[in-house]
């Protein structure tokens, strides 16, 4: 039964990349986009060290890095919206959503796997060509162990859990919200500030820059970025993923709890 489960769910999964893989057009598009965007906070980046070299603790050439980092793991972890809410809003307010509890899967899980292999297609599809990009055009700090690499991707793995778990209790909220836009802005808004988006974390003064990093926005940019920067080494490596593992927990169980909650006492509008 548990092999029959994960053959669905891996199945489920590559639906997800196959469904994103078909908009071609919109991938070219955000390519394009990111690749701007990355050249604007660049150029603003090397303005702002030049005032203040090793804000952060980086130098230029790892405060570079972030910022195509950024660009790279923005749609992966859909921190300006893109992931898989709005859908799940929509069928809740549809009614559609009883369908997908009347499945013999897990719905949770049902929804993760498919916003993994979102994640992955957005990983190879919009994350790589900008940092081709942002590599061509300005001198990068790369990993200097293949070993870094794979723990890389490992804490890009693990921010997507984390962010696939707060989405999803922001898209729970369509239980009792007729209309969710509202706070899933806010919810948008508030991950890209406190991912590092905007600017590292470690940038952020005193108390508020110690809160941000303690925050699980934290391990969707800032902690991935990091590692790839090599800032987390042996024990701090650890450290490092384990506080991205603690909170994609945390939040898993608290999108289980809340949707306990939901089907329990809703009314599904539509029916």
């Amino acid at each position: 039964m548990l092999r029959g489960h994960l053959r669905l769910y891996a199945a489920v999964a590559m639906g997800g990349f196959r469904r994103y893989a078909t908009y071609r057009v919109a991938t070219a598009a955000g390519v394009f986009t990111n690749t701007v965007f990355g050249f604007i906070v660049a150029y603003t980046y090397i303005a702002l060290w030049d005032q203040r070299p090793h804000l952060g603790g980086y130098d230029l050439s790892q405060a570079l890095t972030f910022v195509w980092l950024g660009q790279a793991l923005l749609a992966t972890m859909a921190l300006m919206g893109g992931g898989f809410q709005e859908e799940l809003q929509e069928r809740i307010r549809s009614g559609d959503i009883a369908i997908d509890l009347y499945r013999p899967v897990d719905l949770q899980l049902w929804w993760l796997a498919g916003d993994l292999g979102r994640a992955v297609f957005q990983l190879l599809g919009r994350g790589i060509m900008p940092m081709v990009f942002g590599a061509l055009a300005f001198e990068l700090t790369l990993p200097g162990s293949a070993l870094t690499w794979v723990w890389f991707v490992l804490s890009v793995v693990l921010g997507s859990c984390v962010g696939f778990a707060m989405h999803y209790l922001v898209g729970l909220t369509a239980f009792w919200l007729l209309d969710g836009s509202g706070i899933t802005l806010m919810s948008s808004l508030l991950g890209l500030f406190f991912s590092g988006m905007i600017l590292p974390l470690n940038v952020f003064p005193g108390a508020l820059g110690e809160v941000a990093r303690l925050l699980p926005w934290a391990a969707m940019l800032q902690v991935p970025a990091d590692v790839f920067l090599e800032e987390h080494r042996g024990l701090g490596l650890l450290r490092a993923l384990a506080f991205q593992a603690g909170w994609a927990a945390a939040l898993f169980a608290a999108g289980r709890a809340l949707q306990s909650v939901a089907t329990r006492r809703v009314v599904v509008q539509g029916g």
